[in-house]
């Protein structure tokens, strides 16, 4: 699973019969502390999760059977929406899903 803010929507005029009525959106993968950790991806949305929002991320296989027909081509899939994260390691603080970082 992996960390991501979504920052846009995806439109697709066409797509796999297994992917109708499935929204398409922009993340950006981030650590725990909201930075950003890689290029942006396009992911399904099982969740409706909204612009702004830090989601969890599957992918490979298991992005492919988030969805209600299984094994449909797709490389990430949000299947969830993140509350807060919390990094021991640091002390120092925590993410929110749509906050900055901040002390507790």
């Amino acid at each position: 699973m992996q960390l991501a803010r979504v920052i846009g929507t995806c439109v697709a005029t066409q797509k796999y019969p297994g992917l109708g009525g499935v929204r398409l959106l922009i993340v950006e993968p981030v650590d725990a502390l909201g930075k950003s950790t890689g290029a942006p991806l396009v992911a399904a949305d099982t969740v409706s999760a909204g612009e702004g929002e830090l989601v969890f991320l599957v992918g490979a296989r298991e992005a492919s059977l988030a969805l209600d027909e299984a094994f449909v081509p797709v490389d990430a899939a949000i299947v969830g929406l993140v509350d807060e994260t919390w990094r021991d390691d640091l002390g120092r603080g925590f993410l929110r899903g749509r906050d900055d970082v901040g002390p507790r």
